[in-house]
């Protein structure tokens, strides 16, 4: 401002006769009302401008922008819980297989097992020291077997009874097995000795022959049947029954003194053994196990075997063991 009152001053007033003019309109000036109107008008005053115009090249000075004022940040929207989400959804499809109560256990109606009966009435086996054909023990007990099992829910148990002689016997009993297709074949049979055992006695009045010299029963499996494992798990479970009723196996099997009927012994426990040339455990396509349920050639022995007491033993460990197989093959393989 103190440049501009100079310039002006300098224009056509001189000495202090010109100040004292410049003073006195000032003061003048600022004892007058101003105006809100006359602004602009004192502002040209000081400038010193003829005009009420801008100059020509000055540009007219924007006014600041009133700053806008921040709007409030709208807040973040919650996220909306998984719930909400899930309640909107649509409820899936029904499945009729999820319907359907899962299986824990064994379902012994849908197990099906196979009761062999040793030989046949023309190929009778072992002849007991009282003279009585193994085939007669071994259908005995075989039919105890198959009437336990079905008492205790195994609907499918299937007696084999099979005819004919010797060798020609074994080819069909086989094809029967595998046509029949059960999870499970036990063979029934009764024990004896080789020939150079044998010692003689008289029963009403008749020339027998007899064997005291071992006693008990056998399980055994083959290593060539295509299901060994399975087999061998399941001759496991029925010889450790067999020794729960309080039965002993039959421990001659094990030594030379048996010549070519001597197996190896798979577990000294219990009374398993390997029998891998037998047709009925080799041949057939599921697992297959032969119980030789006690010697009848022991006459002591013999008589055991043609109690109901021991038949009774017998099948309630066989039906205890199939049991215990069935709920283990389920918690492998699943429902049958």
């Amino acid at each position: 401002m103190l440049s501009v009152v100079r310039k002006s001053a300098g224009a056509g007033l001189g000495g202090h006769r010109g100040r004292r003019i410049i003073v006195t309109a000032t003061a003048a000036l600022l004892l007058l009302p101003i105006e809100a109107s006359d602004a602009g008008w004192l502002s040209d005053i000081f400038k010193g401008s003829k005009s009420n115009k801008p100059p020509k090249h000055s540009v007219a000075p924007k006014q600041a922008a009133e700053p806008r004022r921040a709007k409030p940040a709208k807040p973040a929207p919650s996220p909306k819980p998984r719930a909400e989400k899930l309640a909107v959804a649509k409820p899936a499809a029904p499945n009729p297989a999820a319907a359907k109560p899962v299986t824990t256990r064994c379902e012994p109606p849908k197990f099906r097992i196979v009761i062999d009966v040793g030989h046949t009435a023309e190929s009778e086996g072992a002849i007991s020291a009282r003279n009585v054909a193994e085939f007669v023990f071994n259908l005995r007990l075989a039919k105890r077997i198959e009437a336990q099992l079905k008492a205790d829910g195994f609907a499918g148990t299937r007696l084999l009874v099979t005819e004919g002689k010797a060798r020609r016997s074994l080819v069909t009993r086989v094809n029967a097995a595998n046509n029949l297709a059960p999870n499970l074949l036990l063979s029934i049979h009764h024990d004896s000795v080789p020939d150079k055992f044998l010692e003689d006695w008289e029963f009403e009045g008749q020339k027998r022959h007899y064997s005291d010299r071992f006693s008990g029963y056998s399980v055994f499996v083959s290593r060539d049947n295509p299901d060994f494992q399975t087999s061998l798990a399941f001759a496991e479970l029925l010889a450790r029954e067999m020794k729960a009723q309080g039965l002993t196996y039959a421990k001659q099997y094990s030594q030379p003194i048996m010549g070519r009927f001597q197996h190896p012994l798979l577990n000294k426990e219990t009374g398993v053994y390997s029998y891998d040339q037998l047709i009925v455990l080799r041949k057939t396509k599921m697992a297959a196990v032969l119980l030789e349920s006690g010697s009848i050639i022991n006459r002591e022995e013999e008589l055991k075997m043609d109690s109901d007491e021991h038949r009774n033993v017998v099948s309630h460990g066989v039906a205890t063991a199939v049991k215990e197989f069935c709920d283990s093959r389920w918690a492998i393989l699943g429902p049958l």
